[in-house]
């Protein structure tokens, strides 16, 4: 019998050994998402990459613990778990992941400790854009929560179909939402960290312009970057998205 993990291993993944000088790539994951979404993230950027993807509360080997609906919350509780990794860092986070890991950047600024090296934002408007008022993702009964999350795509919405699963999934489903919907950026916030963004022409949760926005929250760099496909578009084109991420990492400067 495998035991539980605790402590920072609860939190925090790893799936391959890396070089000792590697930069550390902390993956953060969708609504609902978990930290294997990110093997093969691991996998393709290994061992030049150290991959450590983020395990949130309340889905998998965490299904007893109760989720973090506050995203301000689970972004504290993610950076205390943070403390525990040598070297340089750098953030990749999907969708709610993305706000996530801004979030983690910004505590970390204001508690004076190391900037990441560079922040991937991918699937994400940026987080001082509004959209017009419609009802909250998170308040939607069970069958308009699956619904939409089936359209989102993706491959783990083939699991949906098994209602026994879909019972297992929906709470985290919902209680992520909640955290993102609830989420208010701090005005003004203007990040040292240069941005990497990615997002797909298709997404209907970002459009171009919103991608672009995110150029409003850094004093550095940001790159934008357009891939085919809708909301996972890090699924059809992971080669492409490897090799954005992988360029982007090998033109650092370690600090």
């Amino acid at each position: 019998m495998t035991a539980p993990h605790t402590g920072a291993d609860a939190w925090l993944r790893r799936y391959h050994p890396a070089d000792a000088d590697a930069v550390t790539l902390v993956c953060f994951p969708h609504a609902g998402g978990s930290a294997g979404y990110f093997h093969p993230f691991s996998a393709a950027l290994a061992p030049s990459v150290a991959v450590v993807a983020v395990q949130y509360p309340g889905r998998q080997d965490r299904l007893g613990e109760p989720c973090v609906e506050d995203l301000g919350e689970l972004a504290e509780a993610v950076q205390r778990q943070l403390r525990t990794l040598c070297g340089p860092l750098a953030f990749f986070g999907h969708s709610m992941g993305a706000s996530i890991a801004f979030e983690v950047a910004r505590r970390r600024e204001l508690a004076g400790e190391e900037a990441p090296l560079m922040l991937f934002v991918s699937g994400r408007r940026a987080p001082d854009t509004r959209r017009a008022a419609t009802e909250p993702v998170h308040s939607l009964d069970d069958a308009g929560l699956l619904a939409r999350i089936k359209r989102l795509g993706g491959t783990h919405t083939q699991l949906l179909d098994d209602p026994e699963l879909v019972d297992l999934v929906l709470p985290a489903v919902r209680g992520d939402y909640r955290a993102v919907e609830s989420y208010h950026c701090p005005p003004g916030t203007v990040l040292r960290s240069p941005l990497t963004v990615l997002t797909g022409t298709e997404d209907p949760l970002t459009t171009a312009e919103e991608a672009d926005a995110w150029r409003r929250h850094t004093s550095a760099a940001c790159t934008v970057h357009t891939f085919p496909g809708g909301h996972f578009f890090l699924e059809p084109e992971s080669r492409a998205v490897i090799a954005t991420v992988s360029g982007a990492l090998a033109g650092l400067t370690v600090r």
